[in-house]
């Protein structure tokens, strides 16, 4: 391969390492010699790109132009010396033959300076002289400089030694990865199981798993600093209720395919659901504090489950579903027939682990709960979710150490299929992430409602420690061909068809007298009575029933507006809040109804309108009935025995609220309060009142609300960015209210600028937000918007696989 520089005063920008006599030969040269560079361990030119024309020769360059170039040629300290024996005086041109005496420099306008097979590379310094001489201080030959090999440094990491060692290996570029590990394991010359090891890249930060690649191709070279260790490694994950386990995970697999293999060990389905947390700097240093003034040490739980490794694809992992990898579903509901603990039977966690995961346990002591980081404002929520990994990226490309400490957390909060036959864990775990939220008042709540959540809690600690808990485990099973049988007769008998043809024919729709109030400044809160009629998702109203008939006063059109509930049952107040998006911002509307059953038909109809459903969608009903028996549980009804209950005496009621709350009565006014509350619920059996905390968790109004800190292009001042399953919505930091808020079903496009950081997003009717997030990475905004979208292309086929190209597609991007 020929390379050289060319020798001509236009040459001062051309890279200095480039010896080339002819014209069109420099970029070839240039690409040539930064192959060379990198290979030989010579010092590289840094010079800048050649601003003359490639491929001909300039104006005014020419055999009378020429002039002599001189070049120093300087090794790289520490490269092997050249033999100074074997340096010739002059550079040899084209075929072996030198410069005689008198040339004219013209003679060698188009004629290259070639080395031979492995040239050593120089840092070259060029001079312009008077005559074209070139000179070169040392040349080797190919025999001398060696082969087209190298020397690679690769460390072995031992899982039972203490030192890593180091192992040196001759390689060439055109060796596979697989030949590197060979050669390794071959010079380690130890008789050991090193499936699973393979080649961790500590520069690039990058794991060399595709063996059939050659060093060239993944571009290592002699100054690359390798290491081989396993890829599962152990590392401790703090459950969603505080419980912390330790389990061999998946450091090279990216976090997406982990997170599912882990839940498969936990037997927690729909894994897409969940992802890991880093702990946020505020909790770490609360925690560091507390240790610190704790005199004597903090023995932490761990539950270890060593021998139940988490490796992808084998068929023998624990926790894989071992009856059958495809449950038996219910041909009209959907849910599978068989139970979990059949379902899961090779799984670790059936035995006496279960109930680590399947079962609450009692609460953590009010000074426990006071000494918690608990976020006081919106920008600290934000900070929360700073800490979610990158899905399409490996644990060690994140930093993530061998035993650290990680959050196992429900990410998005769309849980789908929830089944209590074979989702004990998973439905303990939802149960326990919404209560921690709570009392951490991660998420804002009434003090009806906090009563409410407390006395749920109290009666699932009475139910825990009861005999009752079990009863799940030890339920009996229904007979496969009984359930088949029975679902057969239901199909044949075609289920309830009188009103099939009135379903659709007739058009849902609601009309009754509602209050209206629309908020205006320097003005009382005054409600006036309207005839409401609600059809399709809008509602107009009108003076009264009689004028129904005519143009109404407004018509209010609810797609994409925010609902949120204003009811107080002890006070008989049952409002709805609508926020509905206009151009310049959001319009704020009050309802109020007269009653329960009113309130809660129109609230229904109000939520399936945001979502752009109308009341003929079959989840109408369902809504309808959630709202009633989340009323139902407000309303209290004092019972004389409920307050001299003996249980009272040591009940503690601390536990079940926050400190806020805990702080603002006596403890035998709460623990009055919360057994007023219990009275509602103390008939539940333990599954049904986990399903209802759920549920009243998702029935807040900030529930599913990720913050994150952005700054809107074209702003002056940061603003907060909520992200929920269905929706963006900008809010003001300063206050709290909603800005505006865009549908995901109204969404065109999205993209991220990678260079800048900015999240640029396109909706209907030509609106386009774009935005930079200040307090977390915008990747990170980036895949909430792409894994809410994949998880709603959920259904409920049986032979549905989780698409998980799809979700890197929609989530991954170029950076």
């Amino acid at each position: 391969m020929g390379v050289g520089v060319t020798a001509a005063p236009w040459m001062d920008n051309l890279p200095q390492a480039c010896v080339v006599f002819s014209w069109g030969a420099v970029q070839q040269a240039s690409r040539a010699a930064a192959v060379l560079f990198a290979r030989s361990g010579w010092l590289a030119p840094t010079c800048p790109r050649p601003a003359a024309r490639l491929g001909g020769m300039p104006a005014g360059a020419g055999p009378g132009r020429l002039q002599e170039q001189r070049i120093e040629l300087t090794p790289r300290p520490g490269s092997p010396q050249p033999p100074s024996a074997r340096a010739p005086a002059a550079a040899r041109c084209g075929a072996g033959q030198g410069r005689e005496a008198g040339a004219s420099p013209s003679r060698f306008l188009g004629t290259r300076c070639w080395w031979r097979e492995q040239p050593p590379v120089w840092e070259a310094r060029a001079a312009l002289g008077q005559e074209l001489t070139v000179e070169v201080a040392e040349m080797t030959s190919s025999k001398e400089y060696g082969s087209n090999s190298w020397e690679l440094i690769v460390t072995v990491d031992h899982q039972y030694e203490e030192e890593q060692k180091e192992f040196t290996l001759r390689v060439s570029g055109d060796l596979h990865i697989g030949g590197v590990m060979l050669k390794l394991v071959e010079q380690i010359n130890l008789s050991w199981d090193w499936s699973d090891y393979a080649l961790w890249w500590e520069q690039k930060k990058c794991w060399l798993l595709k063996t059939h690649w050659t060093l060239d191709k993944c571009g290592v070279q002699a100054d690359a600093k390798l290491l081989f260790t396993t890829q599962h490694k152990m590392l401790r994950l703090c459950l969603p209720n505080m419980k912390t386990v330790r389990l061999k995970v998946s450091f090279s697999s990216v976090v997406f395919k982990a997170v599912s293999d882990i839940c498969k060990t936990l037997n927690i389905r729909r894994s897409e659901e969940l992802s890991l947390l880093k702990q946020s700097e505020d909790t770490l240093k609360k925690k560091k504090k507390k240790d610190k003034n704790n005199k004597e040490p903090v023995i932490e739980d761990i539950l270890n489950l060593y021998n139940s490794p988490v490796i992808s694809g084998s068929p023998a992992s624990p926790g894989l579903y071992s009856k059958t990898m495809t449950p038996i579903y219910d041909p009209v509901n959907g849910t599978p027939v068989s139970s979990t603990i059949t379902w899961f039977s090779d799984s670790p966690l059936t035995a006496p682990n279960c109930s680590i995961l399947a079962f609450s346990h009692p609460n953590c002591s009010p000074e426990t709960l006071a000494e918690m980081y608990q976020p006081r404002t919106l920008a600290d929520k934000a900070k929360l979710n700073a800490g979610w990994l990158d899905s399409s990226r490996s644990l060690m490309e994140q930093s993530v150490q061998e035993d650290d400490q990680l959050l196992l957390r429900f990410k998005y909060y769309t849980f789908f299929d929830l089944n209590p036959k074979y989702d004990a864990v998973r439905i303990n775990q939802l149960y326990e992430q919404a209560r921690w939220a709570i009392l951490l008042e991660e998420i804002d709540c009434t003090e009806e409602e906090m009563l409410i959540f407390a006395a749920l809690q109290y009666h699932l600690s009475k139910l825990s420690l009861s005999s009752e808990a079990q009863d799940f485990a030890n339920e009996s099973e229904v007979d496969e061909v009984e359930a088949a049988l029975s679902n057969l007769e239901v199909t044949l008998e075609g289920g309830k068809m009188d009103n099939i043809l009135e379903d659709i024919t007739d058009i849902p729709k609601l009309a009754d007298n509602l209050r209206l109030f629309r908020p205006k400044k320097l003005t009382l809160k005054a409600f006036k009575q309207y005839w409401f009629v609600f059809k399709d998702t809008s509602v107009s109203y009108f003076k009264n029933k009689e004028a129904g008939h005519r143009e109404p006063i407004e018509k209010l059109n609810l797609k994409g507006c925010e609902v949120v509930p204003d009811v107080n049952v002890a006070g008989r107040k049952f409002g709805i809040k609508l926020l509905i998006p206009v151009a310049d911002g959001m319009n704020e509307v009050y309802l109020r109804c007269d009653n329960e059953n009113q309130y809660a038909c129109w609230m229904a109809a109000c939520v399936l309108a945001a979502k752009g459903k109308t009341m003929a969608d079959s989840s109408y009903r369902p809504e309808v009935h959630k709202i009633l028996s989340f009323l139902k549980m407000k309303n209290r009804t004092t019972s004389p025995q409920a307050v001299s209950d003996p249980e009272s005496m040591d009940m503690k009621p601390e536990r079940f609220v926050s400190p806020r709350y805990a702080k603002k009565y006596k403890s035998k006014q709460l623990a009055a309060r919360i057994l007023e509350a219990h009275q509602n619920v103390a008939q539940m059996p333990l599954v049904e009142a986990k399903l209802r905390f759920i549920q009243a968790w998702q029935s807040l109004p900030e529930f599913g609300l990720t913050y994150y800190i952005v700054r809107f292009k074209g702003s002056k001042k940061d603003d907060l960015l909520g992200i929920s399953y269905n929706r963006l919505i900008r809010i003001d930091a300063a206050t709290g209210d909603p800005i505006t808020t865009w549908r995901f079903s109204s969404m065109k496009q999205w993209n991220v600028n990678w260079e800048i950081r900015q999240v640029a997003i396109e909706f209907d009717q030509n609106v386009s937000i774009a935005f930079t997030c200040l307090s977390a990475d915008c990747k990170i905004v980036h895949e909430y918007i792409g894994g809410y979208i994949f998880l709603s292309t959920r259904s409920k086929d049986q032979n549905e696989t989780l698409d998980e190209d799809l979700f890197h597609k929609l989530t991954g991007g170029q950076e």
